[in-house]
């Protein structure tokens, strides 16, 4: 056996054998590195444009006016990658190379030109959609320029996430993680460089951003066109085939969509926040940094749940699959409860970090109290389509949530929140709004399992 084949063992998690609680867990715990530095790197953007830009005022809020445009554009390529991750587990389960083979090439040109696409979007249209947002004038220019160049790294972000899908679905992720790592620390260093040393401000962190996008897919490009197996990358056989384009694009587009509109939703959960007062919303600004921490770690699970359970459903494993589901689901409860039992405890030191005045931690801590119990409860929506993903169901999943998780949230603010107008009012929808729509993704899972399993579907 050659060292190259015993190395990629040592880096591969086994899926459809052996014990699923430690699999899942050494599959998940470098998936979960991956997306903390990935929050980690991201917050130090804003940072180091807030302290040492030669304009830190405009330059922290050109880089924050674009963060809702910036979520939308990378929450849908991510959305493809978790495709390509369902599509390629799925096809290495049946042992179908040449399935894989069709799914790793027809990704490679889907991502490449979602991220192409969404880049002269972002180009031509960065004006009209930041001014639709309501930016503030004196943040326009640099927003519009920060916007533009940072989309210069989206087609190396589709493509990161294309290779990211194909390695986990092959149970390595380790190697996304040395790779993210990588372009982190690059990121960081050429923030330094640009907006210190060449007194730049927002647009060198943009540049920054956009290099380390880039480095990160052609470190994972360059590592699929040397694999020997059936995910190796061949120029030459680059080409859209049908049926392989379709299996992605129907596990990616829901889900890419389904993040774009959960931007949307929060856009009018922020409108009802803003009515009251500075303190108010800048503790909650403050607090919201500890969900994305949080969701990330849990959704390391998500991604773990969605290929064992595609992986298995391949390999005709139907007794793992909803152990999967169940342990994945577990997991990610777990995760979310005691992060949120640390920040009833450690609230006020992890405020400190982004505020100084008492009243707006104070403030803060009041979002904390209600968020610390909804994190486990969101593991029950999350969980459940990240299963029926894994079984090829992506569309009716789609809708519930959006229905469940964005109507749902709409609705509350107007009816609910408009009649008592408290701060607990408004962010109790988030605990209900994961409940119902849990519940109805859980009954929708266990029904799409069944038929599935009934009708022996073969994609």
């Amino acid at each position: 056996m050659s060292k190259t084949v015993t190395r990629r063992r040592a880096l591969t998690v086994e899926m459809t054998s052996g014990s699923l609680w430690k699999n899942i867990l050494l599959f998940s715990l470098p998936l979960m590195m991956t997306q903390v530095l990935e929050v980690l790197f991201n917050l130090s953007d804003v940072a180091i444009a807030g302290k040492y830009a030669y304009n830190t005022y405009i330059a922290l809020g050109a880089v924050g006016s674009t963060t809702t445009l910036v979520s939308l554009f990378t929450g849908l390529l991510i959305g493809v990658g978790a495709g390509v991750n369902v599509a390629a587990a799925r096809g290495l389960g049946m042992e179908d190379n040449d399935n894989v083979e069709k799914t790793v090439h027809s990704s490679f040109l889907i991502c490449l030109g979602l991220g192409v696409l969404v880049c002269l979007v972002c180009v031509f249209f960065a004006e009209p959609m930041l001014r639709l947002l309501n930016t503030k004038e004196e943040f326009l220019p640099g927003a519009v320029l920060y916007l533009k160049l940072y989309a210069i790294g989206l087609p190396g972000m589709g493509l990161y996430n294309c290779g990211n899908g194909i390695l986990s679905a092959t149970g390595d992720t380790k190697r996304p993680l040395v790779y993210l790592f990588i372009a982190g620390v690059l990121n960081v260093v050429l923030n330094l460089v640009f907006v210190i040393g060449c007194n730049m401000s927002a647009e060198g962190v943009a540049i920054a951003s956009a290099i380390a996008q880039w480095v990160s897919a052609i470190l994972i490009v360059i590592h699929l066109l040397r694999r020997q197996d059936a995910c190796r990358l061949d120029i030459r056989k680059l080409r859209l085939h049908p049926m392989a384009a379709k299996r992605v694009l129907m596990i990616g587009i829901p889900s890419g969509l389904q993040n774009a509109i959960f931007a949307v939703a929060n856009l009018f959960v922020q409108a009802g926040l803003n009515s009251f007062d500075e303190i108010t919303v800048s503790g909650a600004a403050a607090a919201a940094n500890a969900d994305t921490l949080v969701f990330n770690m849990m959704g390391a699970f998500y991604t773990a749940c969605a290929s064992f359970v595609s992986r298995n459903w391949g390999a005709g494993h139907k007794d793992r699959i909803t152990k999967s589901y169940l342990i994945s689901m577990f997991y990610a409860f777990a995760v979310g409860s005691i992060c949120g039992g640390l920040l009833l405890v450690f609230g006020r030191q992890f405020l400190s970090l982004f505020a100084d005045k008492p009243e707006v931690i104070d403030a803060g801590m009041d979002r904390l109290r209600i968020m610390a119990f909804s994190y486990g409860i969101g593991a029950l929506m999350d969980a459940s389509i990240a299963a029926s993903r894994g079984i090829g169901k992506s569309i009716a999943p789609t809708i519930m949530v959006i229905m469940g998780s964005c109507v749902f949230r709409v609705i509350w603010i107007y009816t609910v929140f408009a009649y008592f107008h408290t701060v607990p009012s408004l962010y109790l929808l988030y605990i209900f709004s994961w409940v119902i729509t849990g519940i109805a993704e859980c009954i929708y899972f266990r029904a799409a399992y069944k038929k599935s399993i009934l009708k022996a579907q073969i994609w």
